[in-house]
């Protein structure tokens, strides 16, 4: 779900490129927040903790959107840009790195 026509904003969007999101293989524009490709592959719940969050602040304050990418726990994805390939998993809880060290 995208706008894609706009009476008063253009969008000047870049390459459509792939990336994988629990194991899903999804489009977005390279550039686009990876929030906003989720989003507009109809993907609204991005975390779950006692009940299910979906974008909140969109400015990168809160930690509603935290998810695991490339590895990587704890990425705020409302302000992360997309790339090429990434891959892209809900995080439960604090999100923990390889070896055990709690961010």
């Amino acid at each position: 779900m995208r706008i894609e026509n706009h009476p008063v904003l253009t969008f000047d969007r870049q390459k459509e490129i792939n990336f994988i999101f629990d194991g899903k293989k999804l489009k977005g524009y390279e550039g686009e927040t990876i929030a906003a490709a989720l989003h507009a592959n109809g993907i609204k719940v991005l975390k779950h903790d006692d009940r299910p969050r979906g974008l909140f602040c969109a400015i990168g304050n809160c930690s509603s959107c935290l998810m695991e990418v490339n590895g990587e726990p704890n990425v705020r994805v409302c302000v992360e840009e997309l790339k090429e390939g990434m891959i892209v998993k809900t995080q439960d809880g604090k999100g923990i790195f390889k070896g055990g060290e709690v961010k």
